[in-house]
């Protein structure tokens, strides 16, 4: 009795895709950053039924320049557009396929690349189209179950369930699921294999920055995990998950 598990990686950036080579806060604190400020002497938003218009008086040097190592536009008006994109994620297949009577455990990864020149950084999210994520047409394995309110260190089930649970790894990964080698939500390591977490229809933040890291990028392995019990007897079939990555520059 063999059990197949296929991950579908869908991918979903939310941002403008823009080059930019440069770009600073001028004004910040724990609460915001302001890119860009403006000193002219006019100007102002202009409504109609038709129309909106927002317009500065007085400011100079402004408009796009452009060399072949630079590109500024200058001026309130121009303001910064942010460079945000994501590398494709490839499908995943769990190996080894499970036999459903014994114990057993099936893994595989994927990774993306993120990058952003927003002095704000970024949020990289993931969440799955149906819940429990991973199922076939007659049955299905239990989205994973920590412990406690944090992701668990390492992937534990009963003798008596199967389960499905995923895992983010990288220099960026969130606070949530770094750790200090026996545990997770604490500490600043990222250890091979460790805080797992249960794959939801809800947004799980995986990856957070607060800086850009444009041109270099930042790459996310996310580690999916099923494992079978023991005692339990999982039905035989292709089993599948769809899940979305969504990418925010901030």
């Amino acid at each position: 009795m063999k059990r197949a598990c296929h991950i579908a990686l869908v991918i979903l950036v939310l941002g403008g895709a823009v080059l930019q080579s440069l770009s600073a806060a001028v004004m910040s604190s724990s609460n915001y950053k302001i890119q860009s400020d403006s000193i002219n002497l006019g100007g102002g938003l202009s409504t109609s039924t038709s129309y909106t218009q927002e317009s500065t008086f007085g400011e100079v040097a402004t408009g796009e320049s452009s060399s072949a190592s630079y590109k500024i536009k200058a001026g309130y008006q121009q303001m910064q557009e942010v460079y945000l994109a994501i590398t494709a994620a490839a499908d995943v297949t769990l190996s080894p396929s499970l036999n459903g009577l014994t114990a057993g455990t099936s893994t595989g990864s994927t990774a993306v690349t993120v990058t952003t020149d927003s002095p704000a950084g970024y949020e990289l999210y993931i969440k799955a189209s149906s819940s429990p994520a991973l199922s076939s047409s007659s049955d299905s394995f239990a989205n994973y179950t920590p412990a406690g309110a944090d992701p668990d260190f390492s992937f534990t089930i009963t003798s008596t369930v199967s389960e499905f649970g995923f895992s983010p790894e990288g220099t960026d990964i969130a606070q949530e699921y770094q750790d200090n080698g026996s545990a997770c939500n604490t500490g600043s390591s990222d250890t091979d294999n460790s805080c797992w977490n249960a794959l939801t229809t809800t947004n799980e933040l995986i990856a957070t920055k607060s800086s850009g890291n444009h041109p270099s990028g930042t790459a996310i392995t996310v580690e999916f995990r099923a494992e079978n019990g023991s005692s339990h007897t999982q039905t035989a079939g292709a089993y599948s998950a769809t899940t979305t990555l969504t990418l925010l520059a901030l």
